[in-house]
């Protein structure tokens, strides 16, 4: 029960890989304070969380991490709720349309940067002032195999992501004096629903065929599972991982460094 009398912020907490990291965070005995901006969806996920965590203490908020205010308002509801943020998911994201940057509207971009680096800038912003306060802490920025190297058609993801990787080694450089630590982790081809979508940009009908082509030439020859980006997550979270700072780590069963 590594996480016993802490709290743990997550945005993008109603799906997918914070749905699977809050499992498993309440799991480990954390009190989670979660965030999305699909109330209805961050519903089931505490449905689901208090099914594997029955004595979880779980509190929602609905915002949108692209509104500076939103963020603040989350981040000091938490500590009006729980007195302190020990863990912070950094998560919330999505991953835009797909089309040559030529033909990459410049309304699509500015989206994608606003919710998926804008709102990490915020969230990092606005938590890090309350674990400086506190004297530790720890964050875990959603990064992607996008923010290590090019993914073709996805200009505002790939741009957004390189982002997140350059925000999380700068605050970690800053912060550390301070006991907090800041990484990031870097999925690659995980089974959710976000990339069902971009298969289904890329392959219409075919999107099961090309989800297929895409694993084969990954060393592993399969989809990761969210669970598995969920362990990584609280790993780094977690005392275990408290001289790991300043990072990005991989989780795409070693799809980056084959080319």
């Amino acid at each position: 029960m590594r996480f016993d009398n802490k709290t743990v912020l997550m945005t993008g907490a109603a799906s997918g890989l914070g749905r699977a990291t809050a499992i498993q965070l309440a799991k480990e005995g954390a009190r989670l304070s979660l965030v999305d901006v699909n109330s209805a969806a961050l519903e089931e996920t505490r449905q689901i969380v208090l099914q594997y965590a029955p004595q979880a203490e779980v509190f929602l908020m609905t915002a949108d991490v692209a509104d500076e205010k939103a963020v603040q308002d989350y981040v000091n509801q938490t500590v009006e709720k729980y007195g302190a943020i020990d863990g912070f998911f950094n998560n919330a994201g999505v991953e835009g349309k797909q089309s040559p940057t030529a033909d990459y509207s410049t309304e699509e971009f500015q989206r994608v940067l606003s919710i998926n680096l804008n709102g990490v800038f915020y969230g990092l912003k606005y938590v890090l002032g309350v674990m400086q306060k506190q004297g530790h802490g720890s964050i875990v920025n959603m990064a992607s195999v996008g923010g290590i190297r090019g993914v073709g058609n996805q200009s505002g993801y790939s741009a957004s992501k390189h982002g997140v990787v350059g925000l999380t080694r700068n605050s970690g450089i800053e912060y550390g004096q301070y006991g907090i630590r800041v990484n990031a982790v870097a999925p690659g081809a995980i089974m959710t629903a976000m990339v069902e979508g971009s298969l289904k940009q890329m392959g219409g009908d075919k999107w099961e065929e090309i989800g297929r082509e895409f694993v084969s030439v990954n060393p592993m020859k399969r989809f990761g599972k969210p669970v598995e980006v969920a362990y990584l997550v609280a790993f780094l979270l977690s005392d275990q991982a408290e001289f790991i700072n300043a990072t990005l780590i991989p989780i795409d069963g070693g799809q980056s460094y084959k080319y």
